[in-house]
């Protein structure tokens, strides 16, 4: 199934998971209407320098980061790390993480989050 990019759907979320700023949400694939897997996102998430998401724990499902453009400065379970474009990060049932953008360019990242079993 084909989806032109100007059928995508948007939303702007402020204090996302209580970080800072807004974060766009750009929805590439609907789940449970347009997706038949256990996903509940795959979207592309731009943030502005300043902007973050908060820190999170994930159960019962798995969130995979893939940068897109700019840097990221994710604490990845407690470890902090940069990320640049072409780096992933993946977050497993139980684990926790938080992003920020990095530095004077804008953060985007293609998110996949994906539920264990039929939950």
């Amino acid at each position: 199934m084909f989806k032109p990019h100007v059928a995508f759907t948007s939303e702007v979320r402020t204090a996302m998971r209580g970080g800072d700023g807004s974060v766009s949400i750009e929805h590439i694939w609907k789940p449970g209407v347009e997706m038949g897997s256990p996903a509940r996102m795959f979207s592309r998430l731009i943030l502005q320098p300043g902007c973050s998401i908060g820190w999170h724990v994930h159960e019962n499902e798995e969130e995979i980061f893939y940068i897109l453009a700019g840097q990221a400065r994710i604490d990845d379970n407690g470890t902090e790390v940069i990320a640049s474009a072409g780096d992933s990060v993946i977050t497993r049932s139980g684990e926790g993480h938080s992003v920020a953008c990095e530095g004077t360019d804008t953060l985007e990242i293609l998110a996949c989050i994906i539920r264990y079993g039929n939950e």
